[in-house]
């Protein structure tokens, strides 16, 4: 981050500088803490300087959240390589670098923040669970989902989200634990769906037939075979 240091730059270069430090700045303190003249300061420039580039904070808090969405969203890439359970383990390790790194900003996207109920914040979480969707839908090797599939994929993701706001409320549970944890009730949503649908059967069926003894999902298995002991 620039502090302090004035220099003439570029109009996009200018704009995607600003982006970068509002988003620094709310990654330690919840947007509605920040002012444009704290935002101004540590870009090293003058408030109305800021207001050139962008209209008032709102128009800059939604770029920002566009840039956090994108970055959000790319969590989920990960090569269709290798057993499913280690591949969501990994994602889910990313993911929560994101909310460990950018908590205050983290809970703003998924809650609103100052933009509560405005459509581009509604639209950019929405982006970023969308791609989450398909991101999950390619490591299945699945195209067209039917409808207990999207249930399942949609209702992790929503999980996911509600188990990281509630996680970054005191860190109360080691991250790793949750990491896992995410994984295993992964498994656990298409194994109850799969006992009411043959389709999602036979897909849990291959998912698990490429796991590891070591992966995630075996060790789903041995803790709930030791609770049913």
């Amino acid at each position: 981050m620039t502090t302090g240091v004035r220099r003439r730059m570029g109009v996009e270069e200018r704009r995607q500088q600003l982006i970068g430090v509002a988003l620094e700045l709310f990654s330690r303190r919840s947007p509605d803490e920040v002012s444009i003249d704290e935002i101004a300061s540590a870009a090293g420039i003058s408030r109305p300087l800021v207001y050139h580039y962008f209209p008032g904070k709102l128009s800059l808090y939604e770029a920002a959240l566009k840039r956090a969405s994108d970055d959000l969203a790319a969590r989920f890439v990960e090569p269709r390589e290798g057993p499913l359970g280690a591949r969501l383990l990994r994602v889910m390790g990313r993911y929560f670098d994101f909310v460990d790194e950018h908590g205050p900003g983290f809970s703003a996207l998924m809650r609103g923040g100052p933009a509560v109920g405005s459509s581009t914040t509604n639209a950019l979480v929405d982006s970023v669970r969308q791609a989450a969707r398909d991101h999950i839908l390619v490591h299945l090797g699945v195209q067209e989902p039917p409808a207990r599939l999207e249930l399942v994929v949609r209702s992790w993701i929503s999980l996911a989200e509600s188990t990281a706001l509630i996680w970054l409320d005191g860190r109360r549970i080691p991250r790793a634990e949750l990491e896992r944890q995410l994984v295993h009730d992964f498994a656990a949503l298409a194994a109850v769906s799969a006992a009411y649908d043959a389709e999602m059967a036979a897909l849990l069926h291959r998912i698990l037939r490429d796991e590891t003894a070591d992966g995630p999902f075996a060790d789903l298995v041995t803790r709930l075979t030791a609770l049913a002991g």
